[in-house]
C-alpha cells in the first residue's frame, strides 16, 4: 500500500478530492492511504505565518522552510531506510511527469511525499536538506502545488492493482479511442440525427481495434 503524505496550508483542497469517487475507494480497499498535514500548525510564528520576503528582492512571498520542516519531521513513514520514500517538490521547471514515471512510482514506493508550494515558491533549503525531486505536470504555472499533487497521486493510484478494479480499465495498457460511444445508436437531437461509426456496432474486433488506432493517430496529428 502507497501512503501519499501532502503538506500544504489548504488540506481541503486535498481531502475534497481524495474523499471522493475511485480514491475514496481505494483507500476504503485499504490499496492507498492519505495524510494531510496543515503547514500552518507547524509554524512557530504567533500568527502562524508561512510566508516571508524574498532574498535579493523581488515581488511576491517565498514559503519559509521551519514549518514544512517541522511538519515533515511528523510524518508516519513506513519505511526507515528512505529508499522507498520519494519526496516531490512541485514546480513548473520539474523534470515532466508522465504515464512511465507514474507506473514507476506505484511499483518503487511505499510513501509518496508532496511538499506544495505557494506565491513564489518555497525556500531551496528545503528541497536540499529532504533531498526532495521536483517534477511538473506540463508546460504552465498554476497558483499552487495541491492540483499537480492531485494529478500525479490520481495518476500513481491507476497504476495499483484493484484500484480501477480491472487491468484493461488502464486505458495505456489496451488500445483505447479518445472518441467513444455509448446508448442510443442513433442520437437526434435539434431534429439532426448523429449516429454511432457503424463499425462499433459489428462486433468485428479487428476492425474495431484498427479503427481505434486510427482515432489514436489522428487526435495526435490534431
Amino acid at each position: 500500500m502507497i501512503t501519499f503524505h501532502f503538506l500544504t496550508i489548504f488540506p481541503g483542497l486535498i481531502e475534497s478530492y481524495v474523499g471522493e469517487s475511485i480514491l475514496k475507494r481505494a483507500s476504503e480497499k485499504k490499496l492507498v492511504s492519505f495524510a494531510i498535514k496543515n503547514i500552518r500548525e507547524y509554524s512557530t510564528d504567533r500568527h502562524k505565518k508561512t510566508d516571508d520576503r524574498p532574498y535579493g528582492g523581488g515581488p511576491g512571498m517565498v514559503m519559509t522552510p521551519e514549518p514544512i520542516l517541522n511538519a515533515f519531521a511528523k510524518l508516519k513513514i513506513k519505511d526507515k531506510t528512505g529508499k522507498k520514500t520519494k519526496v516531490i517538490m512541485l514546480s513548473p521547471s520539474g523534470k515532466e511527469f508522465t504515464n512511465a514515471v507514474a507506473q514507476k512510482f506505484a511499483k518503487r514506493y511505499t510513501d509518496i511525499v508532496f511538499i506544495c508550494g505557494r506565491y513564489e515558491g518555497v525556500d531551496d533549503r528545503v528541497r536540499k536538506v529532504l533531498k526532495a525531486d521536483e517534477y511538473s505536470v506540463g508546460n504552465y504555472t498554476v497558483t499552487g502545488g495541491e492540483l499537480p499533487a492531485l494529478i500525479m497521486t490520481d495518476a500513481i493510484s491507476r497504476q495499483i492493482d484493484g484500484v480501477l478494479g480491472k487491468g484493461e480499465s488502464v486505458e495505456e495498457s489496451r488500445i483505447a479511442s479518445p472518441r467513444v460511444y455509448t446508448r442510443p445508436e442513433i442520437l437526434v437531437h435539434k431534429g439532426k440525427k448523429h449516429r454511432v461509426p457503424k463499425v462499433l456496432t459489428t462486433g468485428d474486433h479487428k476492425m474495431i481495434d484498427a479503427w481505434r488506432k486510427d482515432q489514436q493517430k489522428e487526435s495526435i496529428d490534431l
